[in-house]
């Protein structure tokens, strides 16, 4: 399971089955769980805890050391769940003290070629970064998210559930759930109802999205107002995720 040219540090914590390629460099403080591949010249640094059935691709740095000029050395962690892809030369960085000392990776993401998760950055599950795209530190990344290729996404943005971005955006806002954006800067262009007709979601909760939609970005409502119309709606859960992403923007929403 362990090509002989590997360098693996004797402080590091493999399930019995894990598979690690030729020249990859796995360092202490590092975890990695049941039925994870590790192909060739990877490089995991820690303190780093890998799930379980990730596979992770060739010249991929896991766990490495932040960019941040603030960052002297303080031990802070990276955390990745279960059945990811990380693919060719994907970099993802752990925290700094200045946030919450952790780099958070859910479940079932593809993070395509050259992809960049910096420090701090909390992803969600069932995300997809085509190639080239980049998380700037501090961001926090919902669930379902398409990040088009070469997406650049601004520090401490918070992209909600479901949204997605067109290739080459430019992310300097936050982005409500479900809304997709292009451009640079990037710009709401609409909702992802295609993605939801093939997640199997009834018309009906389709048709209060749309409406909810209509009432942020057509009606020349203020935020305030139109939240304020938003709870007046028939309550559902995927409507309720849409009002949360708008009320925990800091940074204002993309229009």
């Amino acid at each position: 399971m362990i090509h002989p040219t590997a360098l693996i540090d004797p402080a590091a914590e493999l399930a019995d089955d894990v598979r690690v390629g030729p020249y990859s460099v796995i360092g202490p403080n590092v975890e990695i769980g049941a039925g994870t591949v590790v192909a060739s010249h990877v490089v995991i640094n820690g303190p780093t805890t890998i799930g379980r059935n990730n596979h992770i691709f060739q010249f991929a740095s896991v766990g490495e050391d932040c960019q941040d000029k603030k960052y002297k050395g303080e031990p802070t962690r990276l955390e990745i769940g279960d059945d990811n892809v990380i693919r060719e030369s994907v970099t993802i960085h752990r925290g700094t003290i200045q946030d919450n000392s952790l780099t958070k990776i859910g479940d079932r993401n593809l993070l395509m070629a050259y992809v960049h998760v910096a420090h701090d950055c909390i992803i969600g599950d069932d995300c997809i970064f085509a190639n080239n795209a980049s998380v700037a530190g501090h961001a926090h990344v919902g669930n379902g998210v398409i990040l088009g290729g070469m997406t650049g996404v601004h520090q401490f943005c918070k992209i909600g559930s479901y949204a997605m971005t067109s290739g080459c955006s430019l992310v300097l806002k936050d982005i409500p759930a479900y809304v997709m954006v292009s451009g640079n800067p990037a710009g709401a262009r609409s909702m992802n109802f295609e993605g939801m007709r093939r997640r199997g979601w009834s018309k009906d909760v389709v048709s209060s999205l749309r409406k909810a939609y209509k009432l942020v970005y057509r009606q020349g409502l203020t935020l305030e107002q139109a939240l304020l119309e938003l709870e007046s709606m028939e309550p559902s859960d995927a409507l309720q995720i849409f009002i949360d992403s708008l009320k925990s923007s800091e940074r204002g929403i993309t229009r």
